[in-house]
């Protein structure tokens, strides 16, 4: 009794208008599912044929309308001859060939590059709060791997040279062959000898016991850019581990830390400092030499200065990273300070101001202090 055949885009997947690339795709992916190399399953081959003989019929223009028209009997009884035929293929490899590359009805693949990168490493420097803001050069001393100053990366002893690697005579690959009812297949895999290089170490260096590479100490440059802040890293372009088999080598990261100065915190790319002024000093106005990161300046105290006022120095900041011609503020903080002790003569004086100022109360809002101007913000009552 003859099984009745299943309609070909049906087993393909398609709907009866689908385009050609569309066809191809659902091919590729049965072809590979029911490869009987690839699937052991009972009837893996069954279904391999049906969905070659459904390619090749809708692939074929002039099949494709005969069938569209007369069902299997458009295109014969062998419909696109079975899977023995391949009149559009020699052989299944041809079919690899032709949609996932690969040559001589094989499924050969290029041989991996074993080259690789070399890895990063990572330190830390400490700079000046000076140094961070106008730019340094310093010194790095980094431990880090590099090729043997010996055999130059050889890894062979000076005046020897490397063989073929006996397990693949050099060609860095181990091919197996296997014959199955499809023709032959091949598999292609790096040498587990020689680790694909081809060639094997008969007199290794002494210096470095054939690894090609030793550990040193190096110092290097650090360029450290005016504007950075504590955190911030700096990369050195392939100052890092080398690399494997020509891979390039790994980077260099420093990682930035700010020392804390004594009297200016960074806020952003300003400065920001208190300054300390006695009250007699903040009730009458000043000229006051206040230190900023260029060195000394005149700053001018206005008259009636309070506790957390502040004097504005443009431009005195730090620079801008990466726009050294632009810089931020300097922030002088006022800190008016009370007197603890006092002499007879300043308690006297003192009394005197006081009368003559006469009660808290009646002092205007300008000259309030800035507690009291706080508590008014937020409607406290005492």
């Amino acid at each position: 009794m003859t099984t009745q055949k299943r309609d070909y885009y049906e087993v393909l997947g398609v709907s009866k208008g689908a385009s050609e690339e569309q066809i191809k795709k659902a091919f590729r992916k049965l072809a590979l599912e029911f490869h009987p190399d690839r699937n052991k399953a009972e009837g893996a081959v069954e279904k391999f044929k049906e969905v070659n003989e459904a390619y090749q019929v809708l692939t074929d223009s002039e099949k494709r309308s005969n069938y569209d028209r007369f069902g299997h009997a458009g295109v014969g009884q062998n419909g696109a001859q079975g899977f023995d035929g391949f009149d559009n293929f020699g052989g299944f490899g041809d079919i690899f060939d032709t949609f996932f590359g690969g040559g001589s009805g094989t499924q050969s693949r290029s041989r991996a590059s074993n080259a690789r990168r070399g890895s990063d490493l990572q330190y830390s420097v400490n700079v000046e709060f000076e140094q961070a803001a106008f730019g340094a050069e310093r010194e790095q001393e980094v431990r880090r791997t590099e090729v043997c100053r010996k055999c130059q990366g050889d890894r062979s002893e000076p005046g020897s040279q490397a063989i073929a690697c006996p397990n693949c005579g050099g060609s860095g690959e181990i091919r197996r062959g296997s014959q199955s009812i499809f023709g032959q297949f091949v598999q292609v895999s790096a040498c587990n000898k020689c680790l694909g290089e081809g060639k094997v170490i008969s007199d290794p260096c002494l210096q470095c016991k054939g690894r090609g590479t030793e550990v040193r100490r190096r110092k290097l440059a650090v360029s450290i850019p005016a504007g950075i802040e504590s955190g911030t890293q700096i990369r050195l372009t392939g100052e890092g581990e080398p690399g494997m088999n020509g891979g390039p080598p790994g980077d260099l990261y420093v990682s930035v830390r700010v020392k804390p100065h004594k009297l200016f915190r960074r806020d952003g790319y300003d400065i920001v400092h208190p300054q300390v002024i006695n009250v007699a000093a903040a009730a009458l106005g000043t000229t006051l030499k206040v230190p900023t990161l260029d060195g000394e300046a005149d700053v001018e105290v206005p008259p009636g200065t309070q506790t957390g006022d502040v004097i504005r120095l443009r431009g005195d900041g730090v620079p801008y990273l990466g726009r050294e011609n632009q810089r931020g503020d300097h922030l002088i903080t006022m800190v008016v300070q009370t007197p603890r002790r006092l002499d007879e003569n300043q308690r006297r004086l003192l009394q005197e101001l006081s009368e003559s100022l006469g009660d808290s109360g009646s002092v205007d809002d300008d000259d309030k202090g800035w507690f009291d101007k706080f508590k008014d913000s937020i409607g406290g009552t005492e």
